[in-house]
């Protein structure tokens, strides 16, 4: 963050000071977690689950933390705003916060982003904003390794991109960043414009329209919506704001009337895309290479060491975005060939001395990425003779009324392109739907009641060099059995070999 006063930080956010010289320095980072504080640090003292941030303001400032920003005073150097009240509190970043002083505090904190921001745009920051219903974390990693050939870039840890994630991550930015890309998340329609006004986007790419979060939005005309509210807060193409909009979705391709920026677009379908991917091939560990071609006409060659066919639109975002930030393609190009996956529980291939591949896409799951997965699963199975294909699969979360049917339809998609086995995990409707489907598809099945379960089951009947797809919600928390079939030493070492 950009070192200020704690008075000039007051001001800013529109608190008091309490037990505070107002022109101490405060020079950051901030922090939610007291654990984390260093010497200079902003305290965040947000509301939990299990503990109020509040009462951890004495230890923050005894560890280092120059400034705590609260609902109320707190015995230590403080910044104090007042709590927005039950009805205003905002549910969907807090389970408890009966009188709004998490929301209070969260209202500060982004408007102290947006100062930093605005100063640093002036400076020439380039916001770089992406959304979608799946990518999105994958996306957002390679914006950022093309980038920082460029210039300093920021951007989320892992898939830090809600109310409370974005301006945590905007507030890393110093006078030295160049570029900042902010994950955009939503699960309603104004979470996107909410974020964006916190950080304005100059450049916004948006993936995909699909299924994830359908319980919430109720359609994915609905979740189209809430998307392209990232477009629609782009500047206007003649001060620099630039759209990237997939072209091979119909819902992404329609948002282009909604902007006054630029637009450009992506696509390995579409032979009018801007951005295009042609003589896409696939290797045995499911990653692809393709010749990027770009809109002046030129063309390069691209290798990734990232896994599974679904990373070469990906791909094609991060370079458009690269390009349209006024980078040479030949070098967005050569930063794709080199860029490794930085979030884990991704499309993480880990290989284990006697040949047995674990693919650990274990974070998050959608009718999308579950399909994604899948295909690189078989194609990484069909590449070794004798190799089984197993699908270890949790629950797809938030698909509200249609997740039942949705899980039928994934144990479909299994047996139509011929995995091998299926254990499906957890003990509900949505486990059951998939156990059941695939079972009556003649699909070779086994139950199992949570990953532990699950962790032995595979164990006992896994043979050396069959491939393993972990894959669910993130609430199941399935990457225990990545972690129990092949620890985390062996994480990447396809990447640490150099193959």
């Amino acid at each position: 963050m950009i070192e200020r006063t704690a008075g000039d930080i007051a001001d800013i956010v529109g608190g008091e000071l309490h037990d505070a010289d107002p022109a101490a320095p405060v020079a950051g980072p901030v922090e939610f977690d007291s654990r984390r504080i260093v010497p200079g640090s902003v305290f965040l003292a947000l509301p939990g689950a299990r503990a109020d941030g509040h009462d951890f303001a004495e230890g923050a400032a005894a560890a280092g933390a120059a400034l705590t920003l609260a609902a109320r005073p707190v015995g230590v150097p403080a910044v104090v705003v007042e709590p927005l009240g039950a009805q205003d509190s905002n549910a969907d970043a807090f389970a408890h916060d009966p009188d709004g002083s998490g929301a209070a505090v969260l209202e500060a904190v982004g408007k102290l982003a947006r100062r930093d921001v605005d100063e640093l745009a002036a400076d020439g920051l380039v916001v770089v904003g992406v959304t979608g219903s799946a990518g999105k974390t994958s996306v957002k990693d390679m914006m950022a390794t093309i980038l920082r050939t460029d210039g300093e870039t920021v951007a989320p840890k892992g898939s830090f991109n809600n109310e409370i994630g974005h301006p945590y991550t905007v507030l890393r930015c110093t006078r030295d960043t160049r570029y900042l890309v902010a994950e955009m998340s939503a699960r309603g329609v104004g979470h996107v414009a909410h974020l964006a006004r916190i950080a304005p986007p100059r450049i916004g790419a948006v993936l995909n329209v699909g299924t994830a979060h359908l319980g919430e939005f109720g359609s994915r005309e609905a979740i189209a919506q809430a998307k392209g509210e990232l477009v629609e807060a782009l500047p206007a193409a003649t001060d620099g704001g630039v759209a990237v909009l997939n072209a091979d979705d119909p819902l992404v391709a329609g948002m282009a009337p909604r902007t006054r920026a630029k637009v450009v677009t992506f696509g390995v379908d579409s032979a009018a895309a801007d951005y295009r991917a042609t003589d896409v091939t696939v290797d045995g560990l499911a990653r692809a290479s393709f010749t990027l071609r770009c809109p002046d006409g030129s063309a390069h060659a691209v290798s990734l060491k990232v896994h599974g066919a679904h990373q070469v639109p990906n791909a094609l975002a991060a370079a458009a975005v690269g390009v349209e930030a006024g980078l040479a393609p030949a070098a967005v190009a050569e930063a794709l060939c080199a860029h490794v996956a930085a979030s884990e529980r991704r499309m993480e291939m880990r290989q284990r001395d006697d040949g047995t591949t674990v693919i650990n896409d274990s974070y998050n799951a959608n009718p999308d990425s579950m399909r994604a997965g899948v295909d690189a699963l078989v194609l990484a199975a069909g590449a070794r003779e004798g190799a089984a294909s197993w699908a270890v699969l949790g629950q797809m979360g938030e698909l509200g009324d249609s997740a039942v049917d949705e899980h039928a339809a994934l144990a479909g998609y299994l047996a139509e392109n011929g995995v091998d086995r299926l254990v499906a995990v957890g003990e509900g409707a949505n486990a059951r739907a998939l156990a059941d489907g695939a079972e009556s598809m003649g699909l070779n099945t086994l139950r199992a009641s949570d990953p532990d379960a699950a962790a032995e089951a595979v164990a006992a009947e896994l043979q050396p060099g069959d491939v393993v797809l972990v894959k669910a919600s993130y609430a199941d928390g399935l990457w225990r059995v990545a972690d129990a079939l092949a620890p985390v030493t062996q994480r990447n070492s396809t990447e640490r070999r150099g193959k």
